[in-house]
């Protein structure tokens, strides 16, 4: 009787798996709706819909760096039913700045595909006398501590950058934080301060219309909407790969067929050429992954930032 009742059970898990889903996917966003990964996650939403033959409804629940967001979908039902689009400021920088966390980033997700990686950049006003990053760190040693830069916020991954950058090289700016990458571009277009480490998306309009220029890019590759922008490493600083990234998680323990299934379509929807050329607009490159392949990526991202913040000292708490 029970080798008939276990026959029972694992047909019952394969039918579950074959079918998933039978209703409507939950996708939270840690973040506001409007912001970079509201705009990749309604760009996969609509389509993810499609593949999947079920509803796959945006969750926007900002609150704490978007780490509120990253709780819900950690100790949501490990069943595919709640997912979570999350990000390095979540799951990576946010995680190594807090001494209190609500969540483990490798132990509590499953990852499932990475979606889209954008660089950070270095960007001055376009009036401004550097004209790249070698004069930027030239006026910096001239003028200690006279240099100042915004980033969206302390504690943030630009702040972080900022820190670690002026640390490797030995010079002193200051630190200016704004809440959020708008308010420092505007101030750096008004000429309140002398540089910015932000987000492309965040410079993204500026740098279009000619009033910023970009000096340089974080990652392993130069950016595809500004090929002639060095990135950092060109310029013989190591250490600044870290690109800023969006990817779909699981709660850790969601069955293996399931966590299969969600990235055979997402990586389906990421390659339809009108989402690429969406979220390509955006400053971002689109990334899809297999999720073992993401999985290694967040554990090298995670081990690159813990690494920055240790050096750095920077903490939220």
């Amino acid at each position: 009787v029970s080798a008939a009742v276990l026959t029972v059970v694992h047909a019952g898990e394969g039918m579950a798996a074959e079918t998933y889903p039978v209703r409507p996917v939950r996708l939270v966003v840690g973040y506001p709706a409007g912001g970079p990964i509201d705009i990749t996650a309604r760009a996969i939403g609509p389509r993810l819909s499609e593949a999947l033959g079920q509803p796959v409804v945006v969750d926007n629940r900002a609150g704490a760096g978007g780490a509120l967001g990253a709780e819900i979908a950690a100790k949501a039902t490990p069943d595919g039913y709640s997912v979570v689009l999350g990000q390095d400021g979540n799951l990576v920088v946010g995680q190594a700045v807090r001494k209190q966390k609500n969540y483990n980033t490798l132990t509590d997700f499953a990852p499932v595909a990475l979606a889209v990686r954008t660089p950070q950049v270095f960007v001055v006003n376009a009036n401004s006398p550097l004209k790249s990053l070698t004069d930027l760190i030239a006026a910096a040693k001239a003028n200690p501590g006279k240099l100042s830069y915004a980033s969206a916020g302390t504690a943030g991954s630009s702040h972080v950058m900022g820190t670690f950058f002026n640390m490797s090289i030995g010079i002193n700016t200051l630190h200016v934080p704004y809440k959020g990458g708008l308010p420092g571009m505007l101030d750096l277009h008004a000429g309140r301060v002398n540089y910015m480490i932000t987000s492309m998306v965040s410079s993204l309009n500026f740098a279009r219309d000619g009033r910023a220029r970009l000096l340089a890019v974080s990652g392993d590759k130069r950016s595809h909407l500004f090929p002639d922008v060095p990135t950092v490493m060109e310029m013989g600083i190591g250490g600044f790969e870290a690109t800023l990234w969006h990817g779909v998680l699981a709660p850790a323990k969601v069955r293996k067929e399931v966590a299969t299934r969600l990235n055979r379509e997402v990586v389906k929807v990421l390659a339809m050429p009108e989402v690429q050329k969406q979220l390509q607009f955006e400053g971002g490159s689109v990334s899809p992954s297999t999720p073992e392949e993401f999985e290694a990526f967040i554990r090298a991202d995670v081990a690159r930032w813990d690494k920055m913040v240790k050096t750095t000292g920077i903490t939220l708490d």
